[in-house]
């Protein structure tokens, strides 16, 4: 095969570089892709030739007529792809090796190898197992048995372009072209609607989607309607391209005219078609659609329609369908002449729709009575009744028939006199009859008194001879029912019954108050009302009530009780009829409906223009529900930066999100413009310096004080006139103290005002200080308070302590004692560098003597050794703080009102200090014991003892129940914490431990043994009153307990007081099991006193010990030994001592 013949195909197929999706392809996309199964369509011809060659066996007819096939066959590529299905492999990616069949599907069937162009030499054209090597670069060279001449390549093919929208004039057409050409999109996916999709239309505003798009729209919404029940919502479900309110469940798919279920695609037809005529019904006209089976709405008819007569009937007229209003009709414009209601009248309206109505024509009437005559419209008149004419009717009128017709009541009583002729008819205007009426009152009618309980025959002035004497009553009370209810209580009477003037208990509209009063006259309207207001919730759940007696508060309370919550039932008063107002997630629109509870609905409108991205290159079509955002670009952001820099790669984003800061580093000017900074951010707007401005105030005295600023923000900014914010701080002559007063420039000093600086006066011996105010003036220097203080005791006692010392030849500068001011965690990490250690102490030294300095900084450094500097601003009563992440982590120190001072001894004195004590704690080990050594001290008092503990006291209990006496001691006495500690003996220990830091040192006593003795000795009563109001134990007492909680000595031993071996008989067996004792660096405070150690037993076995059944007689008897070995030994134990 030639080189010609061989790209053929792959240049009638320029677009076959694409990936395919299973091998599938359709028309000239086909050669396109690479399925996942498939071959790349633009190299199937080569394969073949290549598998032809390799196959010695196939033969070279066979191989040719193969490749001459595949060289013709993207010439039928065209009419393959002319199907209108090639956009479709484009924007699917589909190819593989189907491409092949759908083209020979295009051409029919594959040419045969005589018929192809260049048939004749196929022999020499065709594949074959001799040909020459081929070389890249260089011509083919032609076999020596045949030589052909080279066949012209064929005519490429242009790419087939993709159709554009459809401008058709009618919606029907345009949506089958647009669906045709692969352009209707989906308004729910955003995908193409083509021919073979299942589809759903709107019946309103003629919207196509996928079905199944449709259905999950309309799952979800009915799935949010029970979810968010709400009583004003609309039912059925909203259309995803217009919003209406649908009813009917999607359903199935069918054609546009719903005929045929599943219908499927004919080839020549448009979309979604079934072929048959449409016949849907087209409003008020009878004819159905004549069209074929067609999407969106049905035109217009343009058939002749049925004859229509006028309203009035008079006239017929024949138009189009399109012409004619069957749902109005029409009208002739002549007078309609319909006989009226009042059936004496014709209608003179022209010819109309509808009834004719009410005859308004006026007609002179006459009122029943005859009274009165008057025009009124025919409509308004009542019913025509005769009456008779007995002179009532004006002399005017014609009078020959003594009977006329009226037709209405007038507002005069009649007025006609009865047969008696002296009284007359009070009723209104009515009827009158030929005859007078028989007299309401004469005898013969009236028989009963006015209340009709009394018989008038059988009272003595009841026999009545005419209708004018008077009507005699009873004695009985009247006792006809009132409106209100309640019986008359007068005496039986003529007329109307008086008003109730009965007091009743009135409820009021809520029910809860009762008023005692008046008879409310049966007007239940004006019923009293409280000034409760009702705090019950309406149905909406965001507003109260708030009305006065509201009628539906005990309803509502009634309501809440049963816990029915449900709107329907709510009270009428308590319904909400505000509008909910609040702004939909759209926000532009407020929800309009009733003030309801939980989130609103979604915002009925929609939005009919296109919703882009920043950059323009992602759109979404109209129209889309109101409130949508913009859609999700995945271009990347195209704005540059206002820098000038190059932009970091990032997804385009809304206008509302700022791009990333740019990361480039520049030099900056700082704000003041002192300094140029380098290395600053180029989006960091303001860089700063950090030093002061420096620049002169408007008082000329100061300078600005505030770090780099922007100009024109200096101290006085803002400030009117010509001072500043600065203290003035120059010096007074009156005392020469600093002005503290703010600058007040260019005014001077007011010095007849008392100075407000603090100074110092102290006692003769120095000793005492106190700070006080200078109160010194222009008009007296000297202020009348007392320059010095007096001495007091203490004064007395350390002048003494001085010629002591000065007669020991003392100095008590370098005499120091053994107390370290220091905790051990302290004194521990300064052996491990005590060189670095002693440079930070210099430090914080140099930091606490300075009154200015409030924060000190150090620089990064490894967690050993910031934990040292925490440990020692512990101890010198300052705050201390790690910052930064590591490897900058370092260390800051802050003053705060606990400071006093440093600590007077250095870490180095209290070096020498722990080994001057380890030394002679060693050598007083190393020697032999002596007597002195043997005999035991007095153990102070150091913790309280609570016996028989209350059942189930928690020690947090205890704390928070002994917190204030126990805090009081710390505050009165020495320095000391508490804590507390259950014994396996079921007792209580709550043990004095010294605080050692420099702050409490300096504001409390010395802690010795003794004042913490003396301190828990004072305290007791107060705890064992507390403890026993509280119920919390039984007794208190004081006892000595060791480290290891071991009670040593407890206040009720009279042994221990006595001293010498009764201390240690106290201590017997029966308490501990003899041990080894343990040898202990003892505290400083007990250097230069005598040490008693206890001797090391031997490890000898020991003889087995009786044990006792009654240990109490036990210990009786080893304190009764004890007490008789201590007198024996006191002697001695004296002498050594002395």
């Amino acid at each position: 095969m030639s080189e010609a013949q061989v790209g053929a195909p792959a240049a009638a197929n320029p677009r076959g570089r694409g990936r395919g999706r299973g091998g599938r392809g359709r028309g000239e996309r086909g050669g396109r892709g690479r399925g996942r199964g498939g071959h790349r369509g633009g190299e199937r011809v080569n394969e073949q030739g290549q598998a032809a060659a390799s196959t010695s066996a196939e033969p070279a007819e066979r191989s040719a007529a193969s490749g001459a096939g595949a060289a013709v066959e993207p010439s039928g590529a065209a009419s393959a792809s002319g199907d209108g299905e090639s956009w479709r492999g484009r924007r699917r990616g589909i190819g593989g090796q189907r491409s092949v069949v759908v083209s020979h599907r295009g051409r029919g069937r594959p040419t045969p190898a005589s018929a192809a162009p260049g048939a004749a030499g196929t022999s020499g054209t065709g594949l074959s197992a001799v040909a020459a090597e081929f070389v890249p670069g260089q011509p083919p060279v032609a076999s020596s048995s045949t030589a052909t001449p080279k066949p012209a390549a064929p005519k490429q093919q242009p790419p087939k372009r993709r159709m554009s929208k459809s401008s058709a004039a009618d919606l029907p057409t345009r949506i089958q072209e647009d669906i045709q050409n692969g352009q209707y999109e989906c308004v729910i996916c955003t995908y193409e609607v083509v021919r073979t999709s299942r589809i759903w239309a709107c019946s309103t505003c003629w919207t196509v989607a996928h079905l199944h798009c449709v259905r999950k729209w309309h799952t979800n919404q009915m799935k949010a309607k029970d979810e968010n029940q709400n009583p004003n919502q609309q039912p059925g479900w909203r259309c995803p391209g217009c919003n209406s309110s649908v009813t009917e469940d999607p359903g199935h798919y069918h054609c546009w005219c719903g005929k045929e279920h599943d219908p499927k695609p004919i080839a020549g037809l448009p979309p979604h078609t079934c072929g048959q005529t449409c016949s849907k019904a087209r409003g008020t006209c009878p004819h159905p659609c004549p069209l074929m089976c067609h999407a969106g709405p049905c035109p217009p008819c343009t058939l002749m329609g049925p004859t229509q007569t006028c309203y009035c009937g008079k006239h017929t007229i024949t138009k189009r369908c399109v012409e004619s209003d069957y749902g109005k009709g029409w009208s002739c414009d002549e007078p309609c002449g319909d006989l009226l209601p009042c059936g004496e009248h014709t209608c003179t309206r022209p010819c109309h729709s509808g009834l004719c109505g009410a005859c308004e024509i006026p007609v002179l009437s006459t009122c029943y009575c005859g009274k009165e005559q008057r025009e009124i419209p025919c409509d308004r008149r009542e019913d025509v009744l005769e009456s008779f004419n007995y002179g009532q009717l004006k002399a005017s009128d014609d009078q020959s028939d003594p009977w006329f017709e009226g037709s209405f009541h007038c507002s005069k009583p009649c007025g006609r006199k009865f047969d008696c002729g002296y009284h007359a008819c009070e009723k209104p205007c009515h009827t009158q009859d030929e005859d007078a009426t028989h007299c309401p009152f004469s005898p013969d009618v009236v028989t009963h008194c006015p209340c009709g309980k009394t018989v008038l025959d059988t009272m003595a002035e009841g026999l009545r001879q005419s209708c004018r004497d008077p009507i005699p009553h009873c004695e009985e009370p009247c006792n006809k029912t009132l409106p209100c209810g309640h019986p008359c209580r007068n005496k039986c009477h003529t007329g109307s019954c008086a008003t109730c003037f009965e007091y009743i208990d009135i409820s009021c509209r809520c029910g809860r108050t009762t008023v005692h009063g008046v008879c409310h006259q049966g007007n239940v309207e004006d019923l009293p009302q409280c000034f409760r207001i009702c705090k019950a919730q309406l149905n909406c759940g965001r507003h109260e009530c708030g009305e006065h007696c509201c009628a539906g508060e005990k309803k509502a309370a009634e309501r809440r009780k049963q816990k029915r919550n449900a709107n329907v039932n709510f009270e009428a008063e308590h319904i909400c009829l505000q509008i909910c107002g609040r702004q939909l997630k759209c926000g532009k629109h407020a929800c309009q409906q009733l003030c309801h509870k939980g989130p609103c609905q979604s915002c009925p409108e929609a939005v009919f223009d296109e919703i882009a991205c920043s950059c323009g290159r992602t759109v979404l079509q109209p129209p889309q529900p109101c409130g949508t955002k913009a859609p999700e670009c995945r271009f990347e952001c195209r704005k540059a930066r206002p820098c000038g820099h190059p932009t970091v790669n990032h997804q385009c984003h809304p206008e509302e999100t700022p791009c990333p800061k740019c990361p480039f580093l520049v030099e900056k000017s700082c704000i003041c413009g002192k300094k140029v900074l380098k290395n600053q951010p180029c989006w960091f707007e303001e860089a700063r310096c950090g030093l002061p401005c420096g620049k002169k105030l408007k008082c000329g005295t100061h300078e600005c004080k505030k770090p780099c600023h922007k100009p024109g923000e200096c101290e006085d900014a803002g400030i009117s006139g010509s001072h500043c914010p600065q203290p003035c701080g120059k010096a007074r002559k009156s005392c020469e103290h600093m002005c503290l007063d703010t600058c007040h420039a260019p005014y001077p000093c007011k010095e007849d005002r008392p100075c407000e600086s603090k100074t110092f006066i102290t006692c003769p011996c120095q000793n005492h200080k106190q700070e006080v105010r200078c109160l010194a003036t222009r008009f007296n220097p000297w202020s009348t308070r007392e320059t010095t203080l007096k001495c007091d005791d203490e004064c007395l006692r350390l002048q003494r302590n001085r010629r002591l010392a000065e007669a020991l030849n003392i100095d008590p500068e370098t005499h120091l004692d053994d107390h370290i001011p220091y905790s051990d965690a302290t004194m521990k990490l300064c052996r491990e560098d005590p060189s670095w250690a002693q440079t930070q102490e210099r430090e914080f030294r140099v930091f606490a003597s300075s009154p200015e300095e409030k924060r000190l900084r150090f620089k990064p450094m490894p967690a050993n050794k910031r934990a040292f500097l925490h440990s020692l601003a512990v101890d010198f009563g300052l705050d201390s703080e790690s910052e930064d992440p590591e490897p900058h982590r370092h260390v800051c120190i802050f003053k705060t009102p606990r400071f006093v001072s440093a600590p007077h001894k250095t870490l180095a004195q209290c070096l020498r200090i722990l080994k001057n004590a380890t030394a002679s704690v060693a050598a007083s080990a190393s020697r032999p014991a002596t007597m002195a050594d043997r005999l035991p001290t007095v153990q102070p008092f150091n913790a309280f003892l609570l016996k028989d503990p209350r059942f189930g006291l928690t020690i947090e209990e205890l704390d928070s129940a002994l917190a204030s006496e126990l805090a009081s001691l710390s505050r009165s006495g020495p320095a000391i914490k508490f804590t507390t500690h259950f014994l396996p003996s079921d007792e209580i220990l709550i043990r004095a431990i010294p605080v050692t830091t420099a702050a409490a040192i300096a504001t409390s006593l010395a802690d010795t043994p003794a004042s913490i003795e003396s301190t828990l000795t004072q305290a007791k009563p107060a705890l064992a009153k507390v403890t026993s109001r509280l119920g919390l134990a039984g007794s208190v007492e004081l006892c000595h307990a060791d480290a290891s909680l071991n009670v040593t000595r407890k206040e009720g031993d009279a042994s221990a007081s006595a001293g010498g071996w009764n201390a240690v008989a106290s201590r017997g067996s029966w308490r501990r099991g003899g041990a080894a004792v343990q040898d202990k660096v003892l505290p400083a405070s007990t250097t230069g006193r005598f040490v008693a150690l206890r001797k090391v037993m031997k490890k000898e076995k020991e003889k087995e010990k009786e044990i006792e059944e009654d240990w109490l007689a036990a210990v009786e008897k080893e304190e009764e030994s004890g007490k008789s070995g201590g007198e024996e030994v006191k002697e001695e134990g004296e002498s050594v001592v002395a």
